[in-house]
């Protein structure tokens, strides 16, 4: 068998393409090594999968002058070091890396060794550690065309997005007894990415009284990020974090309100999901999110609203205009030729696996 040793982390953005690429993986008689860190959110969704998974040190790279750069960076070099070892033993043909700041040490111990290393770069722009990692790659994946500037010349190649096949597999039958719908109003999904966004879950609350009234509402939170006054409220369902019942919960929505991390908005568009996106602030990032949602909206698949300019009322306007033009939308998405990039990744993958 072949052996391929995927890495990222940090948040499930990270993560989650990798599972979605494990069916064809195995398909193509690869034996699946994972190296993350050690108790970072994607150790738990890989378990889960039944994936050998291999923890290591990591430490938050970061833009701007800060102490802890001294101390994360020994932590990136420890990294490094256990990678290398890990490399080594388990002795790789490829390595693929999703990103995120865990990712760093496990390309430059790939680079070492002489493995073969392909990174995939969900966001226009490249995050941090996929900035670091990119001389030492291959290849780039990339979800959108607009990456490939951003590139060395002759390095990227736009694939699209690996998307879970389960996603497409929802059961409404499954979820509707868990939700508490004593009508037949539209159902709207509000997500805020893995770690959840207390902005939105607090528009979105301060607003309840006006949505209730059109749309029942099925809101992924965040750890932590329960309201319990509001747990008996009918139409309006809290998870703090969603696994296996996603696809459930996918297949009733009639529309999302979201962030604009890449990976969920291509599953939105695979989905052919109506959405409305809040993208994180250039004073909470990069600004990676902003280019997301506009390219998004500019293609007429999204409604976009900036988080500076959010308001109760703009919010529920901007959801029932979606929900009234969802036609366009969905029929625009329909029209798309990006695609989920499953395949083509894989491509990539067995192409550059030595």
């Amino acid at each position: 068998m072949k052996k391929i040793i995927l890495t990222g982390g940090g948040t499930a953005g990270h993560t989650t393409p990798n599972v979605a690429l494990l069916p064809m993986l195995k398909q193509n008689n690869y034996e699946i090594f994972y190296i993350g860190s050690k108790n970072g959110i994607e150790k738990e969704i890989i378990e889960n999968v039944g994936i050998k998974y291999y923890g290591i040190s990591s430490g938050k790279l970061r833009r701007y002058l800060d102490v802890k750069n001294l101390t994360d960076s020994l932590r990136v070099l420890k990294g490094v070091a256990e990678a290398k070892k890990l490399i080594k033993k388990i002795k790789p043909d490829i390595i693929f890396s999703k990103g995120g700041f865990v990712s760093v040490p496990v390309v430059l111990a790939g680079k070492m060794c002489r493995v073969p290393v392909v990174i995939h770069e969900s966001d226009i722009t490249p995050g941090l550690a996929n900035k670091i990692s990119i001389p030492f790659a291959t290849v780039v994946c990339t979800t959108f065309p607009e990456t490939i500037k951003n590139l060395p010349k002759r390095k990227g190649i736009v694939t699209g997005t690996p998307i879970r096949q389960e996603l497409f597999k929802g059961n409404k039958d499954k979820i509707y007894p868990k939700l508490k719908l004593k009508n037949k109003k539209p159902i709207l999904l509000v997500m805020g990415g893995s770690l959840g966004s207390v902005k939105i879950n607090n528009y979105i609350r301060n607003s309840l009284n006006k949505l209730l009234r059109d749309f029942n509402i099925i809101h992924i939170c965040g750890k932590n990020n329960l309201d319990k006054g509001l747990q008996n409220l009918d139409g309006y369902n809290q998870f703090e974090y969603v696994s296996t019942e996603l696809k459930d919960i996918f297949v009733v929505s009639d529309l999302i309100v979201s962030r604009a991390g890449a990976n969920s908005i291509y599953e939105f568009l695979a989905l052919r999901k109506p959405n409305l996106l809040i993208p994180l602030s250039k004073d909470a990032s990069r600004g990676d999110q902003i280019l997301n949602a506009n390219s998004f909206k500019a293609q007429g698949f999204s409604k976009v609203i900036e988080e500076e300019n959010l308001s109760e009322n703009l919010l529920v306007e901007e959801i029932k205009d979606l929900y009234k033009n969802r036609d366009k939308y969905i029929k625009n998405m329909e029209n798309s030729n990006l695609s989920n990039g499953t395949s083509e990744v894989m491509d990539i993958i067995l192409k550059y696996t030595k």
